[in-house]
């Protein structure tokens, strides 16, 4: 995809009540919401229509179409108004409503943060995969970001001890108080830090799992203007080939699993057989296998520890 310049005038939205209409229903500016946001490039121009109102209404979704004749009040319209704006810029959903969504867990999130994706609950599932067998697995996850990984994983097994780093304070801070409202910050270790620094020789897990940087440096201007713009760039970059972090997991990660312990990481579609050598050359892991997304691209890899 190539890189978008945006229209950085503040669109005129909603004309009042009265110039072309006399009241504006839900119904109303939904259908105008909807075909504005297709008209500047938005891909889910339905969806975000109603997240984005029933956040500004401060209801569900599924009041909304409970109530859909219902007029909306001047302020609620303003509100709503503000809301459009922003998505409009192509600011995330997620950043405007500061919530995402993930392993049907809310997550709080805000701008230096990466938004939890659908496609990083595969991680989430491979991780659990390994550990279902394991009393009290212990768990390494390296750059944890919101959180999502380590919360879910704790929600599902809260026997689990897990240690979750990032290089960011701030964002251990976000990661720390989205434990706290999903109930599991019990199961959860939190520490600012790079890699495997914090660790002494000898430290061990059964499973070490990251979701690291591993988009190529000159594709990032490439992406969509959500991520461009919005999200943290640090989260992102993994390097001229876009496999710095991976190579050094797969690496460092042998020297602090168990015995039959397994790396599982996040990889970019592109990235498959790479990282396969990677784990089989540099980390000495073998049963290496390459779980693929709903759209059959690769997304995770796991490796387990050589005997």
């Amino acid at each position: 995809m190539g890189s978008t310049t945006l229209n950085r005038t503040a669109p005129t939205l909603m004309p009042e009540e009265n110039t072309e209409k006399s009241r504006w229903t839900v119904r109303d500016v939904v259908q105008w919401t909807t075909a504005y946001l297709r008209s500047k490039g938005v891909t889910s121009p339905r969806l975000d229509s109603e997240v984005l109102l029933a956040h500004a209404l401060g209801v569900d979704r599924l009041s909304l179409y409970m109530d859909l004749d219902r007029p909306l009040t001047p302020t609620e319209r303003d509100r709503y108004r503000d809301l459009v704006r922003r998505r409009a810029g192509r600011e995330p959903v997620a950043l405007i409503t500061q919530t995402r969504e993930f392993w049907s867990i809310p997550f709080r999130v805000r701008r230096g943060v990466l938004i939890p994706r659908p496609e990083t609950e595969i991680l989430v599932e491979c991780v659990l995969a390994e550990i279902r067998q394991i009393p009290s697995p212990e768990i390494l996850e390296i750059g944890t970001g919101s959180g999502a990984v380590a919360v879910a994983v704790a929600r599902e097994m809260p026997e689990a001890r897990i240690v979750a780093t990032d290089i960011d304070p701030a964002v251990i801070q976000m990661a720390a108080l989205n434990s706290r409202q999903a109930g599991v910050s019990s199961s959860i270790r939190l520490v600012a830090a790079d890699l495997f620094s914090p660790f002494r020789p000898g430290t061990r897990f059964d499973v070490i799992c990251s979701n690291p940087p591993y988009v190529p440096t000159k594709e990032i201007a490439l992406l969509e203007p959500e991520i461009v713009l919005f999200e943290p760039h640090s989260a992102l970059d993994g390097g001229p080939d876009g496999l710095d972090l991976i190579r050094k997991l797969a690496a460092g990660a042998p020297d602090y699993l168990k015995t039959s312990g397994a790396l599982i990481m996040e990889i970019g579609d592109q990235q498959e057989d790479c990282a396969t050598a990677l784990l089989t050359s540099e980390g000495c892991l073998r049963d290496v296998r390459v779980f693929r997304d709903l759209a059959g691209r690769p997304r995770v890899i796991v490796g387990k520890v050589s005997p």
